[in-house]
């Protein structure tokens, strides 16, 4: 791998080998955390996965010339989120190498799923090998301070379209194991200085239309837990001795195309990992993996990730269809579907890719993708505003996030709005990169971290 050069710049920006996009993600659940989490951002969703940093306090305002710590070029593509923990930034990437490789060829190892199935789209026929890797930064400096190549193969679909990437899902870390989750292409225990302590192959995934594989891993105390579900052979949710990697149990599924993270609670002394699919949402016993419930009527392409607070699950999805379900733990037994257990619903303005914001007493949801955000009392499903287009952030991928009393809501086209907290929509700040935004910001006390199509940007007062 080539090295990592500082290039003449009075910003002192970090240049990165000429490869593919990086990506680091980490998961921890509230539960499993150890006692300084909530001092960083050790998950895509933060520390208690509802995208609040309750230490945090990020600048209100910046741009290219303002409050600008450092900004690395990152290589290759990848659209999982920075994630944070003690002095290291983390990311993954999935960086291309040399020339092109016919696919046929590349894949032609008895394992294939069906031509009509594969998703390999638009007449893809030669993709190059790719670099799995690994790179942790410095949080102070935007020095790489080590980096792991996982794995190298050539990706047996051509592309992700047409906004994926082979770098999406998350890595997931406690502060002593770091997991690397790249879907097909393993899922790799390291310890913090890099040493790798296992690696599990669970097989090859197919995606329908190629949208990639963008599933992050969920963690609980010593229990590591994956969704592997897909349109190309059996789907499954697995739970993994996260010291061993060994299996503790696996559930198969009935199940296509799953992109939303699990959500891990626990609940009355036991835990539960919410699943959410294609037309209904499960929830498994973390220790058995026995259905504890599930309830119908979300909609396909199941992308945004639950969130969790005082009893009560968030789902949504929003692709040909809309559904919100707020969902009553100590009421869900089996079948919830139209009962009592569902405490309030929404059928608009639900999120497509966005996941939500639960901060205090509101609930924030994204539209779609179309920079249109509604704000919801969590407890009744009341509507503190809804529909307030956001000036000047059209199409948004990236879960918004909270600190310091605002709201923080990132555009594909490089803007960030910044708005208050609270039961009226009040815009803070409109803050512009010159970068597009898929992945979502990380926020750990003064400083937010935005990972860009190019850049990755440490930002805070200067």
């Amino acid at each position: 791998m080539e090295a990592l050069t500082h290039p003449a710049s009075t910003t002192g920006w970090l240049a990165v080998m000429a490869v593919s996009w990086i990506t680091v993600i980490w998961v921890i659940p509230a539960a499993a955390q150890s006692p300084d989490s909530d001092r960083f951002w050790g998950q895509w969703r933060g520390p208690d996965g509802t995208g609040v940093a309750q230490r945090g306090s990020p600048p209100l305002e910046w741009n290219e010339t303002k409050n600008i710590r450092w900004k690395v070029e990152v290589p290759g593509r990848g659209t999982a989120s920075p994630i944070v923990w003690e002095d290291k930034v983390f990311l993954l990437t999935a960086v291309p190498v040399g020339a092109p490789v016919p696919l046929d060829a590349a894949v032609d190892d008895g394992n294939q799923a069906p031509r009509s199935r594969r998703g390999r789209g638009r007449g893809v026929r030669a993709v190059p090998m790719h670099r799995f890797t690994v790179i942790a930064i410095d949080r102070e400096t935007g020095e790489i301070a080590w980096q792991r190549i996982a794995r190298e193969e050539v990706p047996h679909e051509g592309h992700q379209a047409p906004n994926g990437t082979f770098a999406s899902g998350s890595a997931v870390t406690d502060g002593e194991y770091l997991f690397a989750f790249f879907g097909s292409w393993g899922l790799y225990a390291y310890d913090m200085n890099g040493n790798l302590q296992w690696d599990v192959d669970l097989g090859t995934r197919y995606m329908r239309n190629a949208f990639g594989e963008g599933t992050t891993p969920a963690l609980h105390g010593d229990t590591l837990v994956v969704t592997w579900d897909h349109i190309g052979g059996q789907s499954f949710v697995v739970a993994l001795d996260r010291r061993t990697g060994d299996e503790r149990w696996r559930v198969n599924r009935n199940e296509i195309d799953t992109w939303a993270t699990p959500l891990i609670v626990e609940h009355e002394g036991h835990g539960q990992v919410i699943v959410p699919a294609m037309d209904s949402v499960q929830s498994y016993d973390l220790e058995t993996g026995r259905i504890v419930w599930r309830s119908h009527g979300t909609t396909m392409n199941a992308i945004p990730s639950p969130v969790y607070a005082d009893g009560i699950v968030y789902v949504m999805s929003g692709y040909r269809g809309n559904n919100l379900q707020a969902i009553r733990l100590a009421d869900a037994t089996g079948d919830i579907t139209n009962t009592d257990a569902i405490i309030w619903e929404l059928d608009r303005d639900t999120p497509y890719v966005p996941s939500p914001l639960l901060y205090d007493d509101g609930l924030y949801v994204i539209k779609s993708n179309d920079g249109i955000l509604s704000v919801f009392d969590p407890l009744t499903g009341e509507a503190h505003y809804q529909r307030q287009r956001l000036e000047g952030v059209s199409n948004v991928f990236a879960s918004p996030v909270g600190a310091s009393g605002r709201v923080y809501i990132t555009g594909r086209d490089g803007t960030t709005i910044v708005i208050r907290k609270g039961r009226k929509h009040e815009v803070l700040a409109s803050n512009t990169l010159d970068d597009g935004f898929d992945a979502s910001p990380a926020i750990v006390n003064d400083e937010i971290y935005l990972r860009g199509h190019r850049f990755l940007y440490a930002i805070a007062e200067r």
